[in-house]
């Protein structure tokens, strides 16, 4: 196991280095020069002066060739540096660290709200396959799946306020435990949530079907011994996995949420990023959302052998 999970992480220095030589060649052969977008953004006629924007752009390393610059910001990268914003001159390190605890609390709440309702609702669905609870659960997944978040969280917001005038509006961060976080919790999971009790129920249908969940029957295990031990353990390996694929859902949809509800995640930095064209905050938050992706790809694989012991016999011999 030691060994699969070395190789796995060796193999994510090349997956690493590839996505950020593409987000920084777009970065590098984009539309606009963030040094000049500041200046044009900024009042009166300075953003005229190119003198002065080539002098910026020369002390911000901008002039250099591609490769050059690239190799740069790898080294920089390896000594913990990961620049500072050309819009504020802040430390990214500062600015991500600030952010990020916020758009991780929300995302792992989000994933334990989606395991918590969505594997025993497709659980229920899958042992009653074809019934009005089946078609009921299916099709709430189904209009879940097609609401996306940009449109939720508004139409949430504006219902709330409808339904309960006197409520103050549920807008920016107070912490997991905070009331605040309800609301954005709920849009941030509606897709998950779907998408969950499918995988869930066709595979409680995959597993009814086979030989030891019919001998169980036939022995007379109760019906809810049989749903919980011999079907929702095999069922949760496929589950797992599509748990694991979802952060990278979870990320995007964080983007609209936290624009919503005035959140200081990740994902608001990342808007505000790509507005200014702040080239390193955006490659910090790239790398770091490559790694949550990797991350959970891993933690995955490895709980492949506690679900699925055969899984475990196919990790030795890797």
């Amino acid at each position: 196991m030691l060994r699969y999970i070395a190789m796995r992480i060796l193999l994510w220095i090349p997956s690493v280095l590839l996505v950020m030589l593409g987000v920084y060649a777009l970065a590098f052969y984009g539309a606009g020069d963030p040094i000049k977008l500041i200046f044009l953004r900024a009042p009166g006629d300075v953003a005229y002066d190119p003198v002065r924007v080539e002098a910026i752009r020369e002390s911000a390393g901008l002039t250099k060739p591609f490769l050059e610059q690239f190799a740069n910001y790898l080294l920089n990268l390896l000594q913990g540096n990961f620049g500072n914003s050309l819009n504020s001159g802040r430390s990214v390190w500062a600015m991500i660290s600030a952010a990020a605890p916020v758009s991780f609390k929300l995302g792992l709440c989000a994933i334990v709200v989606t395991a918590l309702i969505a594997v025993p609702l497709g659980l229920v669905a899958g042992l009653n396959q074809n019934t009005k609870l089946d078609y009921t659960i299916l099709g709430s997944a189904l209009f879940l799946w097609a609401i996306p978040p940009y449109v939720a969280g508004p139409l949430l917001m504006v219902g709330l306020l409808l339904i309960l005038p006197g409520i103050h509006v549920p807008y920016g961060w107070g912490g997991v435990f905070d009331a605040r976080i309800i609301l954005p919790l709920v849009v941030l999971s509606f897709q998950p949530i779907a998408l969950i009790v499918r995988q869930t129920r066709a595979a409680v249908i995959e597993v009814l079907s086979e030989d030891f969940v019919r001998t169980a029957r036939a022995k007379g295990v109760p019906e809810l011994f049989v749903a919980l031990k011999h079907v929702l353990r095999p069922v949760l390996t496929p589950v797992v996995t599509q748990l694991g694929l979802i952060m990278i859902t979870i990320i995007n949809g964080a983007i609209f949420v936290e624009l919503v509800f005035g959140l200081p995640g990740l994902g608001r930095l990342t808007v505000q990023a790509l507005i200014n064209s702040d080239y390193p905050v955006i490659l910090a938050i790239t790398l770091i959302g490559s790694l949550l992706v990797m991350l959970s790809n891993l933690l995955v694989d490895v709980l492949y052998p506690l679900l699925d012991p055969r899984a475990a016999t196919s990790m030795k011999g890797r």
